[in-house]
């Protein structure tokens, strides 16, 4: 793939919170509209608009949504990933999402969005980063946001620090995109 063909290729946003009115569904929000202010290939998943069934289950793989997402996550220039963090770890539907659409996620670049309940969940994303590192080869982006509460103004939207940080995260996302489609032109 040139890299002109990877820099059309979308930025999959999956909104794992299955809250609508949920903080990292609005960091998903706020990472989106960047993208497309920035003319970038976008396509937001909101996990709770998809019947997945959880994997493990008889025929989980089969699954029309299941399916969907895969190809959704395989014709992904880049990844990220917002979700609400419970019991120091991602919700259990970004793992779920994850597991079912595995090797859809091979080679890319993954960053995170997290919105959680306190500070001390910081390195909450290490153990799903790890996993998609050594089974998926996944590029993880060392930027990622993680937000509680107060950085959020009144009315619920993410503050300008975060607004920030959230875009620089996307632009991120879009520059390792284009970085790796380069090496793998220039390396044969």
């Amino acid at each position: 793939m040139s890299t002109t063909e990877s820099a059309r290729q979308p930025v999959v946003i999956l909104s794992c919170s299955l809250n609508p009115r949920s903080r990292s569904h609005k960091l998903a929000l706020a990472a989106e509209a960047f993208l497309r202010a920035s003319d970038q290939p976008v396509e937001l998943i909101d996990l709770a608009d998809h019947d997945l069934p959880m994997c493990g289950g008889v025929g989980s793989f089969d699954h029309p949504a299941v399916k969907t997402l895969t190809e959704t996550i395989q014709a992904a220039g880049a990844i990220l990933v917002s979700a609400p963090v419970y019991n120091y770890d991602l919700n259990a539907a970004a793992k779920n999402a994850m597991e079912l659409t595995g090797s859809g996620w091979t080679e890319k670049p993954v960053g995170f969005l997290c919105a959680a309940g306190g500070t001390m969940s910081y390195m909450s994303a290490i153990g799903f980063a790890n996993s998609l590192m050594f089974d998926f080869r996944c590029h993880i982006i060392p930027r990622f946001v993680y937000c509680i509460r107060d950085d959020f103004t009144d009315a619920g939207e993410p503050g300008p620090e975060i607004t920030a940080r959230v875009e620089a995260l996307a632009a991120s996302a879009v520059d390792l995109t284009r970085a790796l489609a380069w090496v793998r032109e220039n390396s044969r």
